[in-house]
């Protein structure tokens, strides 16, 4: 089995004739879109005008394939040096975009009732971007200053995220006179052996010092800027700012977080049943969160795991066993770690190719396999905004996480029925361990973040501060344990980007909102994917609370998210009378 990604039908190489065609046109492309909007994006809106402006911004968006190319290529070659200068002479180019999306948005500010959208069939079809756009319209600055926001933007946070995922991917971690990768390291979590587990978590800790200081330094630099923009575009925080382009608001979030304080004390009796299996007498050590329960490990090779994942794709769905079948016969995973790689998993959109491409780092574990079946849960969403416009195919960071959250759950549940009890245990185990990530550790993250751009606010904050911080957000929600680990922020791609701040929340929105899908598939099998695949079809286009609407949910409902903690609090208890 084929185990690195190939990228030969996006480009077949940086020396590829068309890729340096489209590198070579993509700067003239840009001018002469922000030239016609200069000439153009004047007066009052209207049809004609509106239309051209999609028109040629979907067509321009063809052109973000040449970055999404690099960073793929990037991503599992960090020390590229040829690869880098591109990625940086691309991203000098498409900075120079905030120009005619800055005079888009002034324009747009400028419209009255919108009846002129109705005028025209792509006007219609672009209709929510229109308004939305209107509204972010309100918190944007000048053409002027935003091109200046997002050139200095090169060689501000965007260096700072280069620099942390150089460091963090080339850290050596020295473990029983070996070098291991912090994504090697990381792996042995979930190891049987107890003195692997305790060994490998120490010497984790002791890898981060080497590192720290840079961290800590991209850290400070990417929330300083965040906080400048955000303040500079008017808006209160930067969470305000997340909530918008996440297409929810505060009650919403409010209601989500409620629920998931109300399963914090669920969450602690599983840890101290753990604990208590365990041997560890000062409750659940961190070094044992994710050791298996008892000695019925699944563990896969690759072609195991590949098989399971689409058993269990195909008894849900044909549609999507056919579409994962298709990812492992195009190539499009990379799967195993190694030296300059990124380390977690994601998966990525090539709109432009109409394909995507999927990072894992898997080392045979029944984890690993779920990593696999949720990144590609992510890669089916996105296959079915293929056939929408580059504009029409935005979709927010909190329904992003329910497509993969849902494809965990089938994976899960179909590895259920084939497994004796004591494998039962284990995978029911594994189900809740992942949950309690999703609930209790995303909203630690979710407080360290929160916390770190209240403090930032006064100045920078050293390592040792941040230890501190992450420290006190999991003793406020995962509550008592043996220990802790004080350098998750040094290890979570998530706080290097300055353009997905509060990539924390949404986990936890999708786990929550996908449970109830799941229960809507078992009230109605041959119903269910006709209209979950319209629902996300249309999350590029509506608020999420009308994209819940289609399922007949209501996020605003702070029951509805209680009914997802309910289903994982029988779990709950369900294992520990098991235990």
């Amino acid at each position: 089995m084929e185990t690195n990604w190939t990228l030969d039908p996006i480009y077949k190489g940086i020396d590829d004739a068309e890729f340096l065609r489209d590198l070579g046109d993509f700067p003239a492309k840009v001018e002469a879109l922000n030239s016609w909007a200069r000439e153009n994006l004047t007066g009052t809106p209207c049809a004609e005008v509106c239309e051209e402006y999609i028109n040629r911004k979907n067509a321009l968006e063809y052109y973000s394939t040449i970055g999404i190319y690099l960073q793929l290529g990037l991503s599992v070659d960090t020390e590229n040096a040829a690869l880098q200068r591109l990625m940086d002479k691309y991203e000098g180019i498409a900075a120079l975009c905030a120009v005619h999306e800055a005079l888009f948005l002034q324009w747009i500010k400028g419209c009255g009732d919108f009846s002129f959208i109705q005028k025209s069939d792509t006007l219609k079809q672009h209709e929510f971007f229109i308004r939305e756009q209107a509204q972010l319209a309100t918190h944007t600055l000048s053409p002027d200053k935003e091109l200046i926001i997002s050139r200095l933007k090169t060689t501000g946070s965007t260096a700072w995220q280069k620099l942390w995922e150089q460091a963090s991917s080339t850290a050596d971690v020295e473990y029983n006179g070996e070098v291991l990768t912090l994504s090697q390291i990381r792996a042995l979590a979930d190891n049987s052996d107890p003195d692997v587990r305790k060994n490998a978590y120490l010497a984790e800790l002791a890898a981060y010092p080497r590192f720290e200081s840079a961290a800590a330094f991209a850290m400070n630099g990417i929330k300083g800027e965040v906080l400048t923009t955000s303040e500079m575009r008017g808006y209160d925080s930067a969470l305000d700012e997340v909530l918008l382009q996440s297409r929810i608001d505060r009650k919403i979030l409010d209601a989500l977080l409620d629920a998931v304080n109300e399963s914090l004390p669920a969450f602690r009796r599983y840890f101290d049943k753990k604990a208590e299996v365990l041997g560890d007498k000062n409750g659940l050590e961190f070094c044992d969160i994710f050791a298996p329960i008892n000695d019925a490990c699944i563990n896969y090779t690759l072609d195991g795991a590949k098989q399971a994942v689409l058993d269990a794709f195909y008894g849900f769905d044909r549609e999507l066993g056919a579409f994962a079948e298709n990812e492992f016969a195009q190539k499009r995973l990379d799967l195993l770690p190694k030296k300059g790689k990124v380390g977690g998993a994601f998966s990525e959109a090539v709109h432009g190719r109409k394909q995507g491409r999927y990072l894992i780092n898997f080392t045979g574990s029944f984890n690993d396999a779920v990593t696999i079946a949720h990144e590609l849960g992510h890669g089916y969403h996105s296959h079915l905004l293929f056939e929408n416009s580059f504009l029409n195919s935005d979709y927010p960071m909190p329904i992003a996480e329910t497509a993969s959250t849902l494809c965990e759950n089938i994976f899960i549940n179909h590895a259920m029925t084939l497994a004796d009890e004591k494998q039962q245990i284990y995978i029911l185990e594994t189900d809740i361990q992942g949950a309690a990530q999703t609930l209790v550790d995303i909203y630690s993250r979710f407080l360290f973040e929160d916390r770190v751009f209240e403090l930032r606010r006064e100045g920078s904050l050293s390592a040792r501060e941040l230890c501190d911080i992450m420290t006190d957000a999991q003793k406020r929600t995962y509550g008592r344990l043996g220990s802790y680990h004080p350098y998750m922020w040094a290890c979570k791609p998530h706080y290097y980007d300055a353009d997905y701040n509060y990539y924390n929340f949404p986990y936890a929105f999708g786990m929550l909102l996908s449970k109830g899908l799941y229960a809507k598939y078992l009230r109605d099998r041959e119903g269910f994917m006709p209209m979950y695949n319209k629902m996300l079809a249309a999350t590029g286009s509506m608020k999420l609370a009308d994209v819940a609407g289609l399922a007949g949910i209501d996020l605003y409902s702070r029951d509805f998210w209680l009914s997802g903690v309910k289903l994982i609090t029988q779990d709950i208890d369900r294992l520990i009378k098991m235990l």
